[in-house]
């Protein structure tokens, strides 16, 4: 059996029937220093609990899938040092050897479905990253999304990636691409990235009749649900894009490969924007958690009715 442990809350939740929706743990480990990175970890499970669902947060720690955590794992977790940052290929040998490792969009999709829980929360997905053609380059959150059944609620892919190809290879892979309420895809810091929007949806019981839909016809894999970040909190396309691709040549300069890659993209957009992207993506998150909330309460009634 998998080694995994629920907190009160979500013990209490799934007792009582609560509709629950999964939070990765990168952001805390990986996303923005103590104390800021628990406090936003909090603000976002409070949004969640606003909306109707409660939150669980996973990681791993010392070899056992936690499904939800407590105040102080939280503030442990967003303190410890050399934490590993786990997807698909290393979520196995973290959990075998009691290793504690936060979990990045694949592998909180893998442990949300091992939980049973169908709605996950994220800032935005990983993609292909610009230069692909060369470095074959592209995270594992696409081939995620095209087998694992959990409806992922996303500011889009993160903007530091080349969006187009991301945005096909999911067309490729087969995973619907719903944007909520605008006929253009949103970019992450940005409300528009000129990529028209593959399918539209319009609200959350909309987008849960489609996860529904999905499941009873046997499709594998899941939604991405792309929500755009409040306009109060946007940073245009054409404000973000020059920083964007000063941050690309940073990183090719210091030769930053692989996992290496995304964080040091968005400490480097820290950097240049003084703060303002971090500002945005606070935003983002708590805007798509509220959104996941909204759609784990519409499925719940959903499959009450079909019982």
């Amino acid at each position: 059996m998998i080694p995994m442990a629920f907190s009160a809350e979500v013990t209490e939740a799934m007792k009582n029937g609560t509709p629950l929706v999964a939070l990765e743990s990168t952001i805390i480990t990986h996303g923005m220093p103590y104390p800021q990175n628990v406090e936003t970890a909090r603000l976002v499970e409070a949004a969640v609990r606003d909306n109707g669902a409660v939150p669980a947060t996973i990681a791993i720690i010392k070899g056992t899938l936690h499904v939800g955590l407590d105040s102080d794992q939280l503030d442990d977790l967003g303190q410890a040092k050399d934490v590993k940052k786990l997807s698909r290929a290393d979520i196995a040998a973290c959990l075998a050897t009691g290793g504690t490792g936060a979990t990045t969009v694949a592998a909180t999709m893998i442990c949300a479905e091992a939980a049973g829980i169908d709605v996950f929360a994220t800032g935005g997905i990983g993609g292909v990253h610009r230069g692909a053609e060369d470095t074959f380059d592209i995270s594992a959150d696409l081939q995620e999304l095209a087998q694992t059944a959990v409806t992922v609620v996303a500011a889009g892919a993160k903007a530091i990636l080349d969006l187009p190809k991301t945005f096909e290879v999911l067309e490729t892979l087969g995973v619907p691409v719903i944007g909520l309420g605008q006929d253009e895809l949103p970019a992450f810091w940005s409300r528009s990235s000129g990529i028209p929007t593959p399918i539209r949806l319009d609200t959350a019981d909309e987008i849960a009749a489609a996860h529904q839909m999905r499941g009873l016809l046997g499709l594998p894999g899941g939604q991405l649900v792309c929500n755009p970040i409040p306009e109060d909190a946007e940073i245009t396309a054409e404000e973000i894009l020059p920083h964007i691709e000063a941050a690309l040549a940073d990183a090719d300069a210091q030769g930053i490969k692989a996992k290496e890659v995304t964080p040091f993209l968005l400490q480097r957009m820290y950097e240049i924007t003084e703060g303002r992207s971090l500002t945005a993506n606070i935003a983002l998150v708590l805007n798509n958690a509220r959104l996941a909330a909204k759609i784990a309460v519409a499925l719940d009634k959903l499959s009450r009715k079909s019982e």
